[in-house]
């Protein structure tokens, strides 16, 4: 029984991954449809984002099932908690790409507003911070975990740079009759890329619960600095698996 269990949570952990590399490949082929103006690429990520949409309900009944069946404690029940967080936001990034899809549906039929060059700057940060979030918690690393949680200041910063010089545009005094649209969407498209650095942060926090214990997301910012959270307690069971706890 404990090996079957063992299997079925590393059976899971690989579906979760699964999904992960998918939910990157959506984030680039939303981008590159803004990029190359290529409606194709739209038709497929809004294609894709039902199916991953599909895939997190399956993982979400099958941690609720064996959370049921398996009465799991101590390592194992962290992990099948935060399995859980971790695709609950795994499917909000897809939401952000579907968006930043969706966007481009309209974009891609008005000319060109500006070169796109700190979009593709803020998806490829925004993808790193994805990986190494999903890669943190794979491998239980504290230090990239804390990295991937310093990286959303600099997402942050390059959100704010492309509202400020979209704005210059959209107050031009040759503005035409559709930029201040062009540029409301350019700037939405930021916002939806910020967002998918959150959730990579919020897979990075839930790091931190698994490894040692602690519930960092409201002193998330000294957490990322080294610092440990402040009143969090480290979960009864700490390193133990279900059946050593039971006594098997």
């Amino acid at each position: 029984m404990e090996r079957r269990f063992d299997q079925q949570l590393d059976d899971l952990k690989q579906d979760l991954l699964k999904m992960g590399g998918a939910v990157e490949e959506s984030i680039t082929q939303a981008v590159r449809s803004l990029v190359e103006r290529d409606d194709e690429l739209v038709k497929e990520v809004i294609a894709g984002g039902k199916k991953i949409d599909d895939w997190e309900i399956t993982i979400e009944e099958t941690c609720l099932r064996l959370l049921a069946t398996q009465g799991p404690v101590a390592s194992d029940l962290r992990l099948l908690a935060c399995m859980m967080k971790v695709n609950d936001d795994l499917e909000r990034i897809n939401d952000q790409a579907v968006n930043i899809a969706q966007r481009a549906e309209v974009l891609n039929n008005m000319p060109l507003l500006k070169p796109l060059i700190d979009i593709p700057r803020m998806s490829e940060l925004a993808q790193g911070m994805v990986k190494d979030a999903l890669d943190a918690f794979v491998r239980r690393d504290v230090d990239l975990a804390r990295n991937v949680g310093r990286r959303d200041e600099d997402l942050d910063l390059l959100r704010d740079q492309i509202f400020r010089e979209l704005l210059t545009y959209m107050h031009a005094p040759s503005t035409g009759p559709d930029t201040i649209d062009r540029g409301i969407y350019l700037i939405l498209v930021s916002r939806h890329l910020e967002r998918v650095g959150d959730h990579a942060s919020n897979i990075a926090e839930n790091v931190a619960y698994l490894v040692e214990g602690s519930i960092v997301r409201h002193q998330k910012e000294e957490w990322w600095e080294g610092g440990k959270a402040q009143g969090a307690e480290p979960v009864e069971g700490d390193g133990e698996s279900s059946a050593q706890v039971s006594g098997e």
